[in-house]
């Protein structure tokens, strides 16, 4: 299958690039320079991108970017991850989670919450994966997933098992048009 992999350098993206890759997956990298980006029928896209500046987030810009470009070549599964805290699933955090949501990631979870509202909105087939913390520890291979954070399950969820799922989405239609909240089994 052939893959576009966005954010491929970063702490998630580096895990789901090096998963895509050990499947066989024919993958294709987007770097920074917009002109690089080489869509073509039959891909899937993985977004991983996330901002390394909490005071400039690049989420809306990218999506905004990639969105129209994926209607254009026809290519319609996106998998985004994108944050715990963000959107519906802030009713979940606890105080502590939220007051960081609110403060440090202001602009990040805004910028987040715009850009998720416009791939639901896309008419894409997409796939929002809201993990918790991230760790980066090695696979665990267990997760726990739903529409909500999953009564009893843990905190923390390694990049590993991320990357894992992202990519797993990309032939499942489980989550297909859907948000899903994913992390590690209890703590």
């Amino acid at each position: 299958m052939k893959v576009l992999v966005l954010g491929a350098t970063g702490g998630t993206g580096s895990h789901v690039l090096r998963v895509a890759l050990s499947a066989g997956h024919e993958v294709t990298v987007l770097v920074r320079d917009a002109s690089a980006l080489d869509v073509t029928d039959g891909v899937r896209v993985l977004n991983a991108i996330g901002s390394r500046n909490i005071r400039h987030p690049v989420e809306v810009e990218v999506g905004r970017a990639l969105l129209p470009a994926m209607r254009d070549s026809a290519v319609d599964r996106l998998v985004v991850c994108s944050a715990f805290g963000v959107g519906d699933s802030q009713a979940d955090a606890n105080t502590l989670q939220k007051m960081f949501f609110h403060t440090v990631l202001g602009k990040v979870y805004a910028a987040k919450d715009v850009a998720d509202a416009e791939v639901r909105e896309s008419g894409l087939d997409w796939t929002l994966v809201y993990p918790t913390r991230l760790t980066d520890d090695p696979a665990t291979g267990s997760l726990a997933t739903g529409e909500r954070l999953p009564q009893g399950a843990g905190i923390h969820v390694t990049r590993a098992d991320v990357a894992r799922f992202m990519l797993a989405q990309l032939t499942d239609a489980t989550w297909s048009r859907k948000t899903v909240v994913v992390t590690g089994a209890a703590d």
